[in-house]
């Protein structure tokens, strides 16, 4: 996975922030992130959901591709409160906050709407765990 996200990540920075492949015409940023444990910085890309009125606020989901467990990035992401976005050609620190109850589902179903893969994952994960929707507000 590291190889096949090292090259998505080279391909974004490459041409402002547009990857082809399996991404192409996807939203995409990618999320610096501390490990909880490790210290070590880490890079993971990821689709998002510009939020429709502010555009410093983009949401990300911990989907996994439907596994049973969420992502590390997820867990370090939640723990500090902070990252790093890249957007485009835009670098900048966000403050993360994870969505719950009615508010997660409706971001979550917009996702799902927009890009129907996301609506696989939850059935994937139904009865095992809820696909996790953070925050990234620009700091």
């Amino acid at each position: 996975m590291s190889d096949f996200n090292a090259k998505i990540i080279e391909e974004f920075r490459a041409n402002e922030g547009r990857v082809g492949g399996p991404f192409a015409g996807a939203p995409l940023v990618l999320v610096h992130h501390r490990g909880r444990k490790s210290g070590k910085e880490s890079v993971a890309p990821m689709m998002y959901l510009p939020n429709e009125s502010d555009g410093d606020v983009v949401y990300v989901f911990a989907s996994k591709g439907g596994a049973p467990e969420n992502p590390a990035w997820y867990y370090n992401l939640v723990a500090s409160g902070q990252g790093t976005v890249e957007r485009g050609t835009d670098t900048y620190p966000v403050n993360v906050r994870e969505l719950t109850g009615d508010e997660r589902d409706q971001r979550y179903d917009q996702q799902a709407t927009l890009y129907p893969g996301f609506a696989e994952y939850a059935r994937k994960t139904a009865g095992v765990r809820t696909i996790p929707v953070l925050e990234l507000t620009r700091a």
